[in-house]
Order: C-alpha cells, then structure tokens, then sequence
C-alpha cells in the first residue's frame, strides 16, 4: 500500500529526527508572518512611505541580507545549526515584528528591514539542520514539503481579512504583526527542542572550536574554488539569482498593483496569495511530483519559466477598472494566480534543489553562504529598480520580471549541465 501513495506524502510521513522537525513546524508560517505579508506594502503605503521607498527598503534588506550572508557560514559552522537556528531566529523575526507592529514612517522599517537580514543566518543554519541528514534521492520532495507547509497560510487568511475589516487597515496589521512574534517565537522553542545538532554539524563545530571567526572568513578563499570550477554551481547559481529577483519584485509589490491600480479593497487582499496558496498545494501534489519525478529536470525549469512568464504578463494586460475592481478583474486576477502557483511553485522548488545537489556536502554551509551572498547581491538592486519603475506606473515591475523570466528560459535551454547527480524521487 505505501508504494501506491503520492511521493509527497510518502516522504512527509516517513520523515524522520531534524526533517521532521523542520518541515512539522514549518505550517507556523501560516499563522504568523504569512497572515500579515499581504499586507506589508500597503501597510507601509498607508503610514506615508512612497513606492520608491518601498523599493528602497527592499533593496536595503537586500545588502543586509548580504552582510549576514557572508558571516553565516563561518557562524553556523562555530554555534552548530541548531542553535544558530534558534538565535538568530530571535534576532531576525521576532525583533523586527515588534518594530512593524509600533512603526510610524519610513525609518522605523529601515531599522527593521536591516534587522531582518539576519534571517539569512538562520536561513543557512536552518537549510543544513533541514537536509543534512536527509537522504539525497529525497530533497526534491523535502523541498516540495517545505514550500506545502509554507502555503498551508492560505488556510487562516479569513483571519486577516476579518480584522481588516473590523479595525482597519493599520491598526489589523499592527495586531498581525504582534501575533507574528508570539507564535514564531513558539515555532523558535519547538523547532529547538524537536533536534538535535546534524553529525556534520558536530563536526565543523569540533573543527571550528578554537578558530576565531574572522579566521574562518579569511578561510572563505579556500571554499571559493569548489563554486568558480563547477559548471553546475555556476548554472544553479544563476537560476536562483533570476528566480530570486522575480520573487523579490512580486513580493514587494504584486498587492500593491492589484490594490492601487486594479482597486482591489483592502479586506479581500489576503484571499488573493490564499487562493494562489491553495493552488500550490494542489498542484505539488498532482501535477509537479508528474513532473519532477525522474532524473531530468531541464523540462520542469522550462517548463516552470513559460508559465511563470505568461502570469506575469497577464498581470500586465489586465485593464485598470473605472471606480473599483470588477467581474473581468477578478477573472483576469485568477488566471494570474493560477499561472503564478505554478510558476513560482516549481521553481522555488527547483531552484532550491538544484543549488543543494552541487553543494561539497563538507563544505555545505560555507560554499551555501558564498552560494547565496552571491545571489543577493545579484537581486539586490531590483528591489530599488522596480520601486522606481512602480513610482512611474505599477504595471512597469511585471514587465521587469517578465524580460527577467526570458532570461531564465535562454539560460535553462542553452547551459543546462547534466553531469550533476540529479535525485529519483522516491516513489
């Protein structure tokens, strides 16, 4: 019978020790940061901060991101992945929500937004705690897992839209934001208590124990050949900057256009990323596993690219309505998000397991720190980019994703590279 099940919930249920415990907390998200996110955009347009400051912050949390990208490494390698995990996971959520929930104007989000980078520590430390005891043959679906769990929000966004409408759009944030610190510094005691340090982990915090850590920076240089000689890190490199910048630009402002030139009320803004949700979740358990399940995965990134593409032109077309957001809106909007579920879907996934596969499993947490300082500093700028291109018209950041998203195609269909070990999901 356990051959017959969907591979996603072979794996869910046979997860065992730190996977387990990552990707059982994971659905924390949902009632916490993923409740308010919809939100933050127009929260941050409602107290005052222009479009161009918006971008402005995007590409300030960007650079910091940056920064702590490159301690996180050499900081995971010395405090070991679980508690940089649990630490950093104060510092970089938990504080900042406070900030959000009492913010005023723009230099309150600009502390937050540089507190905030600090969750690429705890995103370095959190990954490795995550697969480094995980079979290889399962990380497509761990992975898959992760991005289920995340989108599983869907399920309490009435709860922000209810809010909303009873108090209003800032004082309903600001209580979204204090309930994201409550229950994201429960998920930090949980996730804690349920490991325990990974052997690799055991390790490099053996090795590192006497090394101080602007030693182990100096020691980057190392670390550095093992990314610059791989043909396969350099291409999975790539697709994850051109991913992470679409990302980048649709998180910052994809309510903004459907709110501000669409007219979308602001108590129906949560249902929108809640249907996408619940679309993700379908299709990462009809329609993707079909897809990735196999040895070659050049066909899902095409794949993955062309229809992200299409949702985003889409969007583009969409006419603005007169007075408020109409049938054809929203019948423009659901095409858009079912376009946007896959799409984002895939490649989030894809992105994400094929950066790990190329990772010296030695080396995973120092070359991940390389892998994704790199990354940021490539994304970083179109955060600025696309605020100056939304102060301009709202339409103009999707037309950048766009030409960004046939970028990803040319790049996936002319350097695709094969000699990589590519994983057999498990049935």
């Amino acid at each position: 019978m356990a051959t017959a099940r969907n591979p996603l919930v072979n794996t869910l249920l046979n997860l065992r020790g730190n996977g387990r415990a990552c990707v059982y907390t994971e659905p924390l998200w949902g009632l916490s940061m993923m409740l308010v996110l919809p939100y933050a955009s127009v929260f941050m347009l409602a107290l005052g901060v222009h479009d161009v400051q918006i971008g402005l912050l995007a590409t300030i949390s960007m650079l910091s991101q940056v920064a702590f990208g490159l301690l996180s490494g050499v900081i995971t390698d010395k405090l070991g992945r679980r508690l940089t995990t649990a630490v950093f996971d104060v510092i970089a959520w938990a504080i900042p929500c406070l900030i959000w929930a009492v913010a005023q104007n723009f230099w309150y989000f600009l502390v937050a937004s540089v507190v905030n980078g600090a969750w690429q520590v705890t995103q370095n430390s959190w990954d490795c705690l995550l697969v480094e005891d995980v079979d290889r043959r399962e990380l497509t679906n761990v992975y898959s897992l992760i991005k289920v769990a995340a989108e599983f929000s869907a399920l309490f966004a009435p709860i922000a839209a209810v809010l909303v409408a009873q108090f209003g759009l800032v004082p309903a944030v600001r209580i979204l934001y204090l309930n994201a610190f409550v229950i994201l510094t429960a998920k930090i005691v949980i996730l804690y208590r349920a490991s325990t340090e990974t052997e690799v982990g055991r390790l490099r915090m053996e090795l590192t124990k006497d090394v101080s850590i602007w030693h182990s920076l100096r020691d980057y240089r190392d670390v550095l050949p093992l990314i610059i000689h791989s043909k396969g890190t350099i291409f999975s490199l790539t697709i994850a900057a051109i991913v992470g910048a679409v990302q980048l630009v649709n998180g910052t402002f994809w309510q903004v256009v459907i709110s501000q030139r669409l007219l979308v009320p602001d108590p129906l803004l949560p249902f929108f990323p809640m249907v996408r949700s619940l679309l993700s979740v379908l299709l990462f358990f009809t329609v993707i596993p079909a897809l990735t399940h196999g040895k070659h995965l050049k066909l899902p990134t095409l794949t993955g690219f062309t229809i992200y593409l299409a949702g985003q032109v889409l969007l583009v077309l969409v006419p603005a309505p007169q007075g408020s957001a109409n049938l054809t809106t929203y019948a423009l909007l659901a095409a858009c998000l079912v376009l946007d579920a896959f799409g984002a879907g895939i490649l989030y996934m894809l992105a994400e397991s094929l950066v790990a596969l190329h990772v010296d499993r030695h080396e995973r947490s120092r070359v991940m720190a390389i892998q994704r300082t790199v990354v940021m500093l490539v994304t970083a700028p179109f955060g600025w980019i696309s605020g100056w291109l939304s102060g301009m018209d709202r339409t103009w950041p999707f037309l950048l994703t766009s030409a960004l998203l046939v970028l990803g195609v040319w790049v996936t269909a002319r350097y695709w590279v094969t000699t990589h070990s590519e994983p057999v999901s498990a049935a």
